[in-house]
């Protein structure tokens, strides 16, 4: 646990036993839900580097000179 006050400009530090305990670092992105008066706060993960490359072997089947001819004009 950890507590933290909202400056004037709505800005609070995240306690570092919390930034430990999320692995949260300098840069991460979090996203803010809340329910009436409770927030919950999660750090978003984004996808690796790996991802678009292994996605892309799927989407080379749309590439033949059929489809870049049917697609042209869009």
């Amino acid at each position: 646990m950890g507590t933290s006050r909202v400056s004037s400009k709505g800005q609070i530090t995240i306690p570092a036993s919390i930034r430990k305990a999320a692995n949260i670092a300098g840069g991460d992105l979090l996203m803010f839900t809340t329910d009436g008066k409770q927030v919950t706060i999660r750090k978003i993960e984004l996808p690796t580097d790996e991802y678009p490359a292994s996605a892309s072997e799927t989407f080379s089947e749309w590439l033949s000179p059929e489809d870049e001819e049917a697609w042209r004009d869009l």
